[in-house]
C-alpha cells in the first residue's frame, strides 16, 4: 500500500474527525464513544483539551498493541498524533457554526457522527487509526472476524452510558444518536475489511 496513500487518508480522516467533534458535538455537549468520549467528558467537566486527553488515554492501549501487533502501533502513531493536533487546533471555531446554521440538536448529534464515523473508517480503510478503542476494535476484528464499525459501537456504548449518567439529561439520547450514525459510517467505509485482513 502506497505511504502517501495512507497519509491522505490520515490527514483526511484527521479532519472529518475534528470538524465533527468541534462544530457538531462540543457546542451541545454531546458525546461520541470511546476514547474520543471519555476526552469529551473530561473536556465537558474539567476544561482539558480534547486531543492531549485522547493521547493520554490512548497510551494503555498502545501498549497493549505492542505485544500484539507492532505494525498496527507504528501504523497508528501518525494518525492520533495528527488527528489530536487538528481536533485541538480548531477548537476556538466551536461555537462559530452554531451561530451561522440553524439545525436542530438530532440533526448536529447525527451529522457529527456521520463525520467522526467516516473519518475513522477511511483510517482503517488504509490501516491507519487514531489509537484508542478503534485500534483496539481492528485488534478484535482480526482475531473475531466481527466489523471494525460494530465492534467500536459496542464500546461507544458502554462510554456514551457512563457519560449520559454524568452530564445533562439530553446528552445520553444525543450520544446514542452519535455513535449509532458513526457505526452505520465506520462499517461502510470498512466493509470486507476483516475478510482481507483474515485472509492475508
Amino acid at each position: 500500500m502506497s505511504l502517501l496513500k495512507k497519509a491522505v487518508a490520515v490527514v483526511a480522516g484527521s479532519f472529518l474527525i475534528a470538524l465533527g467533534i468541534n462544530l457538531f458535538l462540543v457546542p451541545l455537549q454531546v458525546l461520541d464513544g470511546g476514547v474520543i468520549g471519555i476526552a469529551l467528558i473530561v473536556n465537558y467537566m474539567f476544561q482539558i483539551k480534547i486531543g492531549l486527553t485522547i493521547i493520554v488515554c490512548s497510551i494503555p492501549i498502545f501498549i497493549a498493541a505492542w505485544f500484539y501487533s507492532r505494525s498496527m502501533v507504528y501504523n497508528s502513531m501518525f494518525g492520533i498524533v495528527f488527528s489530536s493536533y487538528v481536533i485541538d487546533l480548531l477548537e476556538p471555531y466551536q461555537y462559530v457554526f452554531l451561530y451561522y446554521v440553524e439545525w436542530t440538536p438530532l440533526t448536529r448529534a447525527a451529522l457529527g457522527g456521520l463525520l467522526i464515523g467516516t473519518g475513522l473508517g477511511l483510517m482503517l480503510r488504509y490501516k491507519a487509526s487514531t489509537g484508542g478503542t478503534d485500534l483496539l476494535a481492528h485488534m478484535l476484528s482480526r482475531r473475531t472476524g466481527f466489523n471494525v464499525g460494530l465492534l467500536i459501537a459496542l464500546t461507544d456504548g458502554l462510554v456514551v452510558t457512563v457519560g449520559g449518567a454524568l452530564l445533562r439529561g439530553d446528552t445520553f439520547l444525543l450520544s446514542l444518536v452519535t455513535i449509532f450514525c458513526g457505526g452505520i459510517a465506520t462499517s461502510l467505509c470498512t466493509l470486507g475489511l476483516a475478510r482481507r485482513a483474515g485472509a492475508a
